[in-house]
């Protein structure tokens, strides 16, 4: 258990209503570290714990990968259709888990925008790490990030000058305030150029993992996300396209006590919770 500081500006009301006294007294309860960022675009209501806090990011990583890709399709003349043959020796990650590429065979080939698909909606790891070279690198990304103002927002893995804080937080690191901020750029058309962040929008709203926050948002309403897990730690940031206004959160867990990957991992839980009490009160 942890003690946590909260922030709530603009609306101190509901903060003494629901949603925001119950998801504090969730994570007060959590056995593990955890950060927390809500806004409601529209209202201006947000609501922070530790959301400023830098945790491993997990697979949200590939949102800022994706970023990189399409910024290369608007100034290096990438072209999204491109073929690209597959070479595990180049890509060099030996887990294949559930992904699919990594069954490819050598040399069989697939365009940069089926990549795309298979690293945001499936969050296939191999595809990912592809895409990292593509991007040019962890040090391109980091890049563009700062040009953005994500300053604590960082690819670590296979990154020059990043390996104590790959030791420390894994293949990248943000915030629950920074990712948050990030999903709203791309929706609001900021990132790259409206028409690239159309398109990676379009990306996260096609999603596999649909198990935890999305499941407890109806499935007729439009939501783009990007969820992360590791071994101690949970994530997922969403952007909900409700009738009464777009709200975004994100959740972020470290050091949990529960390292189970069952449906009912505590992490996996207070996803669900969270999103269902959001979407209760905001829909």
């Amino acid at each position: 258990m942890f003690l946590i500081s909260i922030f709530l500006s603009n609306c101190t009301t509901a903060f003494n209503n629901n949603p925001f006294k119950k998801i504090e007294i969730l994570l007060n309860n959590f056995n593990g570290e955890v950060g927390f960022y809500f806004l409601h675009l529209d209202k201006g209501i947000d609501f922070g714990i530790n959301e400023n806090k830098i945790f491993p990011s997990a697979s949200l990583i590939k949102i800022p990968i994706m970023v990189q890709i399409f910024n290369r399709v608007e100034n290096d003349n990438l072209n999204l259709d491109s073929l690209l043959f597959y070479d595990s020796s180049l890509i060099n990650y030996k887990y294949k888990g559930d992904d699919s590429i990594a069954r490819f065979k050598e040399n069989e080939t697939i365009s940069i925008n089926k990549l795309l698909t298979h690293m945001i909606t499936f969050s296939d790891n191999h595809a990912s790490l592809w895409l990292q070279i593509i991007a040019g690198g962890g040090t391109k990304i980091n890049e563009i990030l700062d040009k953005y103002n994500f300053t604590k927002t960082k690819v670590n893995s296979r990154t020059l000058n990043r390996e104590d804080q790959y030791l420390q937080y894994g293949w990248g690191q943000t915030t629950p305030k920074e990712m948050s901020k990030l999903m709203i750029e791309i929706k609001n058309g900021n990132i790259v150029s409206k028409k690239s962040s159309d398109e990676m929008y379009r990306h996260l709203t096609r999603i596999y993992w649909d198990d935890e926050a999305l499941s407890q948002i109806p499935n007729h309403i439009q939501v783009a996300s990007k969820q992360g897990a590791v071994n101690k730690s949970r994530s997922e940031v969403v952007l909900v396209n409700s009738p009464n206004g777009d709200y975004v959160f994100c959740i972020i867990t470290n050091n949990q006590s529960d390292e189970s990957w069952s449906f009912e991992n505590e992490g996996f839980v207070l996803i669900r919770k969270i999103s269902r009490l959001l979407w209760n009160y905001y829909q």
